[in-house]
């Protein structure tokens, strides 16, 4: 009877051991995949300010990632240029930025003149931009050019919202001087606008944006169409840039305006290794649904079936990897 009790008691012993190994084992194949260990890769992702929509989307892929075993961290920035410029100084392994700012980072002109940085990489396109010129209407400003002798809210210097200002400007025949200029970031702006102290901002972003709804709600507010000879001089030099509308009833428009938008992209630093991205964007899109989840721009324009032809700059060669499986062209590779 002994004898039966302690071969018993061995019997659960070993089946409990076996147990354990085996949920090691289901852990290590969760962690592991094409040939890399993912708990051991710590992926920054740099976003944007958290009243944007760049933080929610940026939070959804680090989400993404992170269910799929890799350290994650989405962090908080002034978007576009503290964004290339945190993958540039390898602060971060993913970041969201519009693609004027990268290109004239990419190339050395612009904002980056004399400072080419070929090293940028990208991973895939994401949502459009919408460049949107916002006003009350007791301000009497019906079109680009009535923002001389206006208090202009232009973006933060540097930043993705104020290098569109400025070509902007540029392409009506205008320069800062004509306008009483603020860098300040769209949601200062608008609140400078609530207090009689703007006139007009400058907001690039996906649509809706929360910050223009709520102006839109509580004031006689109007989007100022970006189109005519100077829209199209825009477009002739920086081809980055395509003819939209902000559709009607997006805000409180009940006409659809004239605009332009220009995409944004994902950033991915060119230290990582090919095996690293290729894994990341496998991921992605297995778990896309989570981004999709995160804003409606999200939604309706990160999509696998979109490709990267619109990327403009050369996709790191993980990334390209996937694509071109995929079926896609990848025109910079």
């Amino acid at each position: 009877m002994k004898l039966l009790k302690k071969s018993f008691l061995l019997v659960v012993i070993f089946t409990l051991f076996t147990a354990i190994l085996a949920c090691g084992k289901s852990e290590e194949k969760k962690d592991v995949a094409h040939g890399i260990d993912r708990s051991k890769e710590f992926i920054t992702i740099a976003t944007g300010p958290t009243s944007g929509i760049y933080f929610p989307i940026g939070g959804a892929f680090a989400e993404a990632l992170k269910t799929a075993g890799y350290n994650t961290s989405s962090q908080a920035t002034g978007a576009s240029a503290e964004n290339i410029s945190m993958i540039s100084k390898g602060e971060a392994e993913i970041a969201i930025a519009m693609q004027d700012s990268v290109m004239q980072a990419y190339g050395g002109f612009g904002a980056y003149e004399g400072k080419p940085n070929p090293e940028l990489k990208a991973l895939m396109r994401l949502w459009p931009n919408y460049v949107q010129l916002v006003t009350l209407k007791k301000s009497g400003i019906k079109s680009v050019e009535d923002l001389k002798g206006k208090r202009v809210g232009v973006g933060a210097a540097n930043s993705g919202v104020e290098l569109n200002a400025r070509m902007i400007y540029e392409a009506y025949g205008m320069t800062y001087e004509d306008s009483k200029v603020d860098y300040l970031s769209y949601g200062e702006a608008i609140d400078q606008m609530k207090n009689g102290q703007c006139d007009a901002a400058f907001v690039t972003s996906g649509l809706p944006n929360g910050t223009i709804m709520e102006l839109a709600t509580s004031y006689d507010m109007e989007i100022v169409p970006i189109d005519g000879a100077g829209r199209d001089k825009l477009i002739e030099k920086y081809p980055f840039f395509s003819k939209t509308i902000v559709p009607a009833n997006t805000y409180n428009n009940d006409k659809d305006v004239e605009s332009v938008f220009v995409y944004n992209i994902m950033l991915v630093n060119s230290k990582l290794s090919d095996d690293v991205v290729y894994d990341m964007i496998n991921v992605i899109f297995e778990n896309i649904a989570t981004i999709k989840a995160s804003h409606n721009a999200a939604n309706k324009n990160i999509d696998l079936s979109f490709g990267v032809e619109d990327v403009k700059i050369p996709l790191h060669p993980g990334a390209a990897k996937f694509w071109q499986e995929k079926g896609f062209a990848t025109p910079n590779n």
